[in-house]
């Protein structure tokens, strides 16, 4: 019989996850990781969400109900020093990072995999809306069965060895019928607990107010730089460029007589360029720091598609090799807002060709 690390957050994918590998007879050990402690790091007078205590004492009260072992891992430290401090230092850099990107293949795999190793466990499960394929030797991400939920694009970081011990029970199931199969169990509570949409570490979802607390010069540092136009002119005055992304058009504080959005951050000269919408439009980017999935290469001159951002619908691009580690991919339709710091995931049909971190 396989043993099974799973990866317990408290909510309810991740335990119907262990739920579902237990009861097609699986030998399970749930696993949750202690990442972030809201209080000692002065983010928030109280904790909540995934990674509060409440959280992690869920997780522990499912595996205890189900029968299983529970252990966990304390990361707060490591978290810190790779996701936070990578947050951080994106901002800073003017660019707009994915923290869960980062997270996954450092702080979630590597360490869990780890304490599976440990424990003698052979793979690795957890509630991703994801799937798996392997051909030709190499092992890559399939998008979900349910389209809305799909999470391949923050797991494109994964490395070969950590996708082939990957197990994504759910990716073959829609989100209603995970939450009909936890309340058919009678797991009624788990069925209606609201879900968390926020960055794990930023419970009230103003990472402004984050980097404040992290950075405390961060204002005198930085200060108030310029709006300007295209041309130059100058428009207004704005925060501080960490405060901002491309395409940004709420919370910019400034009457134009119509909207204005980001279109470009300088963070030497702390300026921000405002512009129309359709300004914001761009027909190639540059990617760099590509993970190679289901081929060894990116394709060139071959059509697939791309995601720039988590909740966006796939473009139609092609890619042309610039250096060893970067390449320029050109838009079939122009594409808005392309973020530096975000990922570029790559797909032909449901699989992930390659995952990389966009530049400009």
């Amino acid at each position: 019989m396989k043993k099974i690390a799973v990866a317990m957050s408290g909510g309810i994918d991740s335990s119907i996850t262990a739920l579902l590998l237990q009861e097609e007879g699986y030998d399970i050990v749930g696993i949750t990781l202690r990442i972030w402690d809201y209080l000692s790091e002065g983010c928030a007078e109280k904790e909540t969400g995934c990674c509060s205590m409440e959280s992690i004492f869920e997780a522990q009260d499912f595996c205890k109900t189900i029968g299983v072992p529970h252990y966990i891992v304390d990361v707060r430290e490591k978290f810190k020093d790779i996701v936070v401090s990578d947050f951080i230092h994106e901002y800073m850099s003017a660019r707009t990072p994915n923290p869960c990107v980062v997270c996954n293949p450092t702080i979630k795999w590597g360490t869990i995999l780890e304490k599976a190793d440990e424990l003698g466990c052979t793979h690795l499960a957890t509630g991703h809306y994801s799937q798996k394929a392997e051909c030709n030797g190499r092992h890559y991400l399939t998008r979900a069965q349910d389209e809305s939920k799909d999470q391949s694009y923050v797991l494109w970081q994964l490395s070969q060895e950590q996708i082939r011990r990957s197990l994504f029970p759910l990716g073959k199931y829609k989100k209603s019928e995970i939450k009909e199969l936890a309340a058919q169990r009678g797991f009624v509570k788990l069925a209606s607990k609201k879900e968390s949409q926020e960055i794990c570490f930023i419970p009230d979802d103003n990472y402004r107010t984050f980097l404040q607390k992290m950075v405390p010069d961060i204002n005198t540092q930085i200060g108030k730089g310029n709006f300007v136009s295209v041309d130059g002119t100058v428009l207004g005055q704005h925060e501080g460029y960490p405060y901002y992304t491309i395409g940004q058009r709420k919370g910019l504080r400034i009457a134009l007589g119509k909207p204005a959005y980001v279109l470009s951050i300088n963070k030497e000269k702390n300026e921000i360029t405002l512009g129309d919408k359709d300004e914001v439009f761009q027909e190639s980017m540059i990617v760099t720091h590509v993970n190679y999935l289901k081929y060894e290469k990116l394709p060139e001159n071959k059509p697939l598609y791309v995601k720039i951002r988590y909740n966006t619908k796939p473009a139609l691009c092609f890619a042309l090799k610039i250096s060893d580690s970067r390449y320029e991919i050109f838009f079939k339709e122009k594409v808005s807002a392309v973020t530096p710091g975000q990922s570029a995931v790559f797909y032909e049909d449901k699989d992930v060709v390659a995952g990389a971190l966009i530049m400009k």
